[in-house]
């Protein structure tokens, strides 16, 4: 599954290199990436559904999305649209990013869109390594603000029987010049049911 992940991750990468995203314009996943067939090169891969585990054609994708919904918070972009998975599959060995900063998709209804409403054109840049999934977005001028994410009241906790976690995504907007943070807000309040036996849990 692995290495079906890698190439269906290059495949849909490809779709999505240097695309330019100009000012009033909505990027949309799966407008870009289309759906995933084995006609265009797909395989068999990891899927999350309906709190469970599967395998289908594109598996993998998912990881393309969470990417890109996490440097689009890093950017004055506005999410129109993005969803979260209802479960927490796997534990926290060799994640990077706060729990539930992702974005799941599943074509062609549940899709990851932001719109430009800046006066910015931005360019999105992706791509693998022999190791890792990469990218980065440009803005054709420097931008007056950056952007840093926080995770707040993270907690495991379990109720009727299961075992949840929860957590609070927060973004400070700073201002470069001064350094100073010149805005905080809340982006998402977390909950999910925990599919694994976390190490602790709050009850």
């Amino acid at each position: 599954m692995q290495e079906n992940k890698i190439v269906n991750l290059t495949i849909a990468a490809k779709a999505i290199d240097g695309i330019l995203i100009e000012p009033g314009e909505v990027f949309s996943f799966w407008r870009l990436v289309g759906r995933a067939t084995k006609g265009k090169g797909y395989s068999k891969g990891m899927q999350l559904s309906r709190g469970e585990v599967k395998t289908g054609i594109g598996g993998g994708i998912c990881q393309l999305a969470n990417l890109l919904y996490w440097m689009a918070l890093h950017t004055p972009l506005t999410i129109v649209e993005r969803h979260h998975h209802s479960f927490d599959p796997f534990p926290d060995e060799g994640r990077v990013l706060p729990f539930g900063s992702g974005a799941s998709v599943f074509y062609n209804y549940v899709d990851l869109r932001f719109k430009n409403d800046t006066e910015y054109s931005f360019q999105i840049r992706v791509w693998l390594t022999d190791r890792h999934l990469k990218g980065v977005i440009y803005s054709n001028e420097a931008t007056a603000c950056a952007y840093h994410i926080v995770e707040r009241e993270h907690a495991f906790y379990q109720q009727d029987g299961k075992k949840f976690r929860k957590n609070e995504i927060w973004r400070k907007t700073v201002d470069k010049r001064t350094g100073q943070c010149v805005k905080e807000e809340l982006l998402l309040k977390n909950h999910a049911e925990v599919k694994y036996n976390p190490e602790f849990c709050e009850v």
